[in-house]
């Protein structure tokens, strides 16, 4: 059976008039890009966490920075470096001598938005610190289990693993992470004007997120993702998204598809995709847009895939293709 949207008329347009705005502020100091501020607004909708890749100088710390000042609530920044540690990033328990008792000293995972910048340029061992965080919104601290504030979102920025001095995030990590975004070079149009505003009138080199203006609370978010949860998916639609899920096994070019958490997140993606077009349902071309960021880091290809030079955006397209969509 095909499944009634509960969601009402005022909350769809709450929350499209939100990340509306959001999106409106975003594109205040991030100079075009506007895939990638959806795909970070969809995510944001959906409750999940977003891995941003791109080489250096690309503007992905500033996204999350300027997103973290539009929507108020409490952000913390992790730097991560080779001798970054586990306690570094969730906290630690000690002895104090003044008081006489063990006293828990919470990390910056304890935030509604956490920038973990630079993320693999760590060892996986305090990369897998923000396991439990991400999964569950919690951490455990000597045997105790301390909530994370509600929204929690975690926002990732790693280089591309050929550069030196990085890890490759363990498949577990990458796996919970709902959309891998891939940030590119500006346009030509866009470079100059990005050169233009940061030259213009000041010596530093940065775009600073003092023209953003908080425009949204916490508070705003969880309804948003509550309202994400409420968008109807048709039972032809949710099949088109585990029929492409399930073209990514059992093919010779890929050493690894996509597990079911692949079609779960492909759903939610959509939803916040439906959503952020003022929708209460979701089309198979929300399935199709949000499908290379909600699948492109779940899959891993073979050997001779990588020596052939195919990139898995081309595979995974490729075999998108196979999948015939719903008529709507």
């Amino acid at each position: 059976m095909t499944p009634e949207s509960t969601l009402s008329q005022e909350a769809l347009q709450g929350s499209h008039r939100v990340l509306e705005a959001l999106r409106t502020e975003l594109g205040k100091v991030v100079i075009g890009q506007n895939a990638v501020i959806d795909q970070v607004l969809i995510a944001l909708a959906a409750g999940g966490h977003v891995l941003i890749e791109g080489v250096p100088g690309l503007g992905k710390t500033l996204i999350v920075k300027a997103l973290a000042r539009a929507i108020g609530g409490e952000y913390a920044r992790i730097q991560f470096t080779p001798d970054l540690m586990p306690a570094d990033v969730v906290g630690h328990t000690l002895f104090d001598a003044g008081s006489n008792r063990f006293v828990t000293r919470k990390g910056p995972v304890f935030a509604h938005l956490v920038l973990a910048d630079e993320i693999n340029r760590a060892p996986a061992k305090t990369q897998a610190a923000l396991l439990e965080a991400m999964q569950e919104a919690q951490v455990t601290l000597e045997g105790n289990t301390l909530g994370l504030p509600t929204p929690f979102m975690v926002l990732a920025t790693q280089n591309p693993i050929e550069q030196e001095g990085t890890y490759p995030l363990p498949e577990a990590q990458l796996d919970r992470f709902l959309l891998k975004v891939q940030i590119d070079y500006p346009s030509l149009e866009e470079e100059r004007r990005m050169t233009r505003e940061v030259t213009q009138g000041r010596s530093a080199q940065l775009l600073h997120v003092d023209a953003v203006e908080p425009v949204a609370k916490p508070a705003h978010i969880t309804a948003i993702q509550n309202a994400t949860a409420q968008v109807m998916v048709d039972d032809s639609v949710l099949e088109f998204a585990v029929a492409l899920v399930r073209t990514t096994r059992g093919v010779g070019s890929l050493s690894s598809g996509a597990g079911p958490r692949g079609s779960i997140a492909l759903i939610r993606a959509a939803r916040a995709r439906a959503l952020l077009a003022q929708r209460s349902f979701v089309t198979p071309d929300d399935i199709k847009d949000v499908a290379l960021p909600a699948l492109r880091h779940r899959v891993i290809t073979s050997a001779e895939t990588e020596i052939g030079g195919v990139t898995i955006d081309q595979l995974l397209l490729r075999l998108f293709e196979q999948v015939p969509a719903p008529r709507q």
